[in-house]
């Protein structure tokens, strides 16, 4: 606690009346002065006395109590700070300059992190400062300590913006003359359509550059098998890919390090490409007319992205009834031209209650088998035939058909049921309706009856759904390449037109179709990463019980174990929080699953090299210092005057504000009103009696 004295004025009139009445009386004076007058003297104390005493000075003492000034640390948390050597170096930075600024009088500490997070937009050293300045008064801030490697990606032009007249110090941490070389992807396609070519554009950097020699550019996809290109320094390389699949594909990127590498974290990139279907080509055999049949067509063809190609057997060749042939259909139907040379640009063949008639030769339904094996899909919706030597699987392709007919044929009604393997399949999983497949009396399929069902024994494959007798009723199987889809009843049509309130026919035909065709979506052991909001999601979807956990690979090599929480429908979950930029590698032992966190091309690693560039000239303008800590990090801290210089050779300074805050006043009057009153009274009589003699 100190104490000061000041002389208060609280004048009678105001200054500008007080300063005509001073007039007046120079001008009295004045002319008394002229005239030679004898009280002139004691005619100016008189009115000086009056004057003063209309003023009416005090003396004015005040108890101040001392404001500490104020030591902003900044602290950069940024991902260019965990390079080596800087994480020690700037520890070791901040606990001696903690431990100086603490033994310093009169002074406040406060500590600022800055930096943290993925950092998107690079390091917001002067976001964080900003919203420390808005704290504290700015007048009693002595110095502001950034212990960062300068590369700041938000410094302001002048430091007027911050309202800051404190010194800037930077005391800098990593190396001279540090190397890195830089992966740089350019005109990266966000999605693309499945089976067209697609470009994006790489460039690789060595800093400070020099060289045009090649380096080894490394390409996997989905993590799998490595494709090397040679690209040159400092030159654009376009490299060419074409999607394979609907949804996301993520390409790694990596270039091989390069001499005196500083970090490898900017040699890796990874670009997420969501693949979209153009078209999807469908082709519907009907075997013959039947009720189901405008059912299968609607559904088909109320989906814009498929191009239908349909066609009913209506007149088998062993129908012979004499119609002039000016009455038939001129259309003859196409066989060669579909399973033979076009067969290959459907997505999707479907058989509908076919059966053999000598429409199709045996080399054409072999063809079909070459094709479910080579990569292609196929489903059959079986029809009463199917327990008859008439029945597909009595020719070439009834070795990709799972379901053997045994002969028998079920009609009855009954309501089909999701199996216990079908509840964690994704193309049966959480079907509207579907009720606890574990309860077979009161929790049951709410959807409406079948009535016919072609028993059917399981070669291979999945039983999804069942029907009478818990026979089985919807078979899923993996044939070569391709996949394969057995529908062992004739009867789904019922659920489209609503017979006892229907069931889901259009989402079970769209399901079971996507996942013919490979959608990622279903398939049914996936394992997936994704990251939202600063999180890494985790997901793995099985139809195997036994629960597993999960291996994370960070960006930067870091490896942990992470167990996944069971959910339902065959999905066990976890999710971690996300604290590097890069891309995150997930495995089950497996499986691997890929996810990038942060832009392509982080703004935090454009150049990753230490330098005080950036903040030199606000640190000039302030008139802070720059230490490097690979030559010291044990710097002095003193307090300066606001005029004296504010850094010097090993030490910086801290302006001494002297800010203080008035506790107490006493006041009292310079000029009593009684003392004044003798003393003009006596001015005024001495001035008298000269002038009467």
């Amino acid at each position: 606690m100190k104490a000061a004295f000041i002389v208060d004025w609280n004048p009678a009139f105001g200054w500008e009346v007080m300063a005509g009445l001073a007039l007046a009386a120079v001008a009295l004076i004045g002319l008394a002065a002229f005239q030679r007058a004898r009280g002139t003297a004691w005619r100016a104390l008189a009115f000086t006395l009056l004057l003063l005493a209309l003023a009416n000075p005090s003396l004015v003492k005040e108890q101040r109590e001392a404001l500490d000034d104020i030591a902003l640390v900044v602290i950069d948390d940024s991902a260019s700070q965990r390079i080596e050597p800087r994480p020690a170096q700037s520890a070791a930075a901040q606990r001696h300059l903690l431990e100086v600024l603490g033994k310093l009088d009169e002074t406040e500490v406060r500590v600022v992190r800055a930096g943290t997070g993925l950092g998107e937009d690079g390091t917001r050293l002067f976001s964080a400062l900003r919203d420390a300045l808005a704290k504290v008064p700015r007048q009693r801030v002595g110095a502001v300590f950034a212990i960062s490697d300068g590369q700041v990606h938000d410094a302001p032009d002048s430091l007027e913006s911050l309202g800051l007249e404190a010194p800037l110090h930077l005391l800098l941490s990593g190396e001279e003359a540090e190397r890195d070389r830089r992966l740089v992807v350019q005109n990266a396609p966000s999605f693309g359509i499945v089976g067209r070519p697609l470009a994006m554009t790489v460039k690789v950097e060595d800093l400070p550059g020099g060289s045009t020699s090649l380096v080894r550019v490394i390409v996997r996809r989905d993590g799998g098998k490595a494709e090397e290109i040679m690209v040159p320094l400092g030159q654009e390389r376009e490299v060419l890919f074409t999607l394979d699949h609907r949804g996301p594909s993520v390409f790694e990127i990596e270039v091989e390090a390069g001499p005196g590498e500083l970090t490898l974290a900017n040699n890796r990139a990874a670009v997420v490409v969501n693949g979209v279907r153009d078209r999807m080509r469908v082709l519907l055999v009907s075997g013959e007319p039947h009720a189901g049949e405008r059912a299968w067509r609607n559904i088909l063809k109320s989906d814009p992205s498929v191009d239908l190609v349909h066609f009913t057997i209506l007149r088998p060749p062993e129908k012979q009834d004499g119609t002039p042939i000016r009455e038939l259909s001129l259309i003859a139907f196409p066989t060669r031209e579909l399973f033979e040379v076009k067969l290959d640009e459907f997505d999707l063949i479907i058989f509908d209650r076919y059966r053999r008639r000598g429409v199709l030769p045996s080399i054409y339904l072999d063809n079909i088998a070459k094709y479910v094996e080579q990569g292609g899909a196929f489903l059959e919706a079986v029809g009463p035939t199917f327990a008859t030597p008439l029945s597909l699987y009595r020719t070439p392709l009834g070795r990709v058909l799972p379901g053997e007919p045994t002969g028998g044929i079920f009609e009855q009604g009954f309501r089909p049921r999701v199996t216990d393997l079908g509840s964690r399949h994704p193309v049966t999983a959480e079907l509207t309706g579907a009720g606890n497949p574990d309860d077979k009396d009161g929790g049951g399929p709410s959807w409406g009856r079948w009535f016919r069902q072609l028993d059917t024994d399981v070669r291979s494959g999945h039983v999804v759904m069942s029907g009478v007798q818990e026979r089985p009723l919807l078979i899923l199987d993996r044939v070569g390449k391709g996949r394969v889809a057995q529908l062992t009843s004739d009867h789904m049509w019922l659920w489209s037109r609503g017979f006892e309130g229907g069931g889901p026919q259009a989402e079970l035909l769209r399901r079971i179709s996507h996942w013919l065709m490979r959608e990622p979506d279903l398939e049914e052991e996936t394992l997936r990463a994704t990251v939202t909001g600063g999180r890494l999601e985790i997901t793995r979807r099985s139809i195997d019980l036994e629960p597993r956990s999960v291996q994370i690979v960070s960006p930067t090599g870091e490896t942990r174990e992470l167990s996944l929480k069971p959910g339902r429908a065959g999905r066990a979950s976890a999710n971690v929080a996300v604290e590097e930029m890069g891309l995150y590698r997930v495995g089950d032992g497996t499986r691997t699953a890929l996810a990038a966190a942060g832009p392509i091309n982080p703004r935090e690693f454009e150049d990753a090299r230490a330098s005080a560039e950036i903040l030199r000239p606000l640190i000039e303008e302030s008139g802070g210092g720059i230490m490097r800590l690979a030559e010291n990090t044990r710097p002095q801290v003193r307090k300066v005057g606001a005029t004296r210089d504010r850094h010097g050779r090993g030490w910086l300074g801290l302006v001494a504000n002297q800010e203080y805050v008035v506790t107490g006043v006493d006041q009292t009057p310079l000029l009593p009103a009684f003392a004044v009153l003798i003393l003009v009274l006596g001015a005024s009589l001495f001035a008298w009696f000269r002038e009467g003699r």
